[in-house]
């Protein structure tokens, strides 16, 4: 579930338009991929873990991007809402979060999973890219639960979900908008997906029994996943050290440690860092794993949730990046270099 289908769309926010699966040839997505022979050879170029401000504003605002669907938690007086508005403010495309029904940059996390991964599939079908799941505490575990969907630890075969009819297809399987084969919806693979501060207490209280046993599990579904957790969180029931997230398989798996401080509640508040310039500049710097600089130290600077914000813009550009630079590489195999 996530975004507007827009004129505007098939050139300047994902450089092609979505594709009727009633039309859908092999290559029919990647021939309207609309960029120049040197623009998509500075994209194929660009090193997907080091992807800068300039990157975005001249290369990757022209490519395609994945959807980015974000789940709320339970307690929706703060929404995911203010975490979207910060990745459009880092430049992300606005199109690729809202929900095509409604407009809205959240969403529930009291859906259904099945019909989540459905609509993964159908997205992937029409517009050769598979939606990037971001979770926060209740909206994590959806993210974990459709991770599972799709690995087929639920069912052998989920329908197709139209997102902008929101009905059940009467299919189990799609088009692979690459190769024009036929495929199950069930072993899709997400490029990127996070769950933030999502315990198992709140699964317990409120009978999510299935989940409980399978919550740190990260199946072979996703490409990447991170889990944050905050230290003695009491509405995730993280009293004495969380349980860290797995790979089952493949996956790679990074478990991140909130500060202490972190309000669980306000967790998506994080607007306020793109709008700053101090704080802009740390996040668009950060790399994992490396000797970041150190945060803002200025009293006047507002640097609270800094560290998620950074850590998944930086997971979420990188993907974008991956995902532009699969999507040329596959045109050019199919319909040859752009002329």
């Amino acid at each position: 579930m996530a975004l507007i289908i827009v004129a505007g769309t098939a050139v300047s926010a994902s450089a092609y338009a979505a594709v009727d699966p009633a039309d859908m040839k092999a290559g029919a997505i990647l021939r309207q991929i609309a960029l120049d022979t040197a623009t998509e050879e500075r994209i194929l170029a660009l090193a997907a873990e080091r992807v800068s401000e300039r990157d975005i504003e001249e290369l990757l605002s022209r490519a395609a991007a994945p959807r980015v669907i974000a789940l709320q938690g339970s307690f929706a007086v703060v929404t995911m809402q203010a975490f979207a508005e910060f990745l459009i403010a880092m430049g992300y495309p606005e199109e690729r979060i809202r929900n095509p029904r409604d407009g809205t940059l959240s969403y529930s996390s009291f859906g259904d999973s099945e019909k989540l991964a459905g609509e993964l599939a159908w997205y992937y079908e029409t517009e050769g890219m598979v939606p990037i799941l971001i979770g926060h505490s209740q909206g994590g575990m959806m993210v974990i639960r459709v991770l599972h969907e799709l690995a087929g630890n639920f069912s052998d075969s989920i329908p197709v979900w139209n997102p902008l009819t929101d009905r059940a297809e009467q299919r189990t399987a799609i088009v692979d908008p690459v190769t024009g084969v036929k495929r199950p919806v069930v072993g899709l693979k997400v490029p990127y997906a996070t769950a933030i501060a999502t315990g198992k207490l709140p699964r317990l209280l409120l009978g999510q029994w299935t989940m409980l046993s399978r919550l740190r599990q990260v199946p072979d579904s996703v490409e990447e996943f991170t889990g944050f957790s905050i230290l003695w969180d009491p509405i995730a029931g993280d009293f004495a050290g969380t349980e860290p997230y797995r790979a089952t398989g493949s996956a790679t798996v990074r478990n991140v440690a909130l500060p202490a401080t972190t309000s669980h509640v306000e967790i998506p508040l994080t607007k306020h860092l793109a709008m700053n310039a101090a704080t802009r500049a740390w996040i668009n710097a950060y790399v994992p794993g490396t000797g970041t600089a150190a945060i803002p130290t200025d009293p006047s600077v507002d640097t609270s949730n800094i560290v998620h914000a950074a850590d998944i813009w930086y997971s979420v550009k990188k993907h974008w990046c991956l995902e532009a630079q699969r999507l040329i590489r596959a045109k050019r195999q199919v319909v040859g270099v752009s002329r």
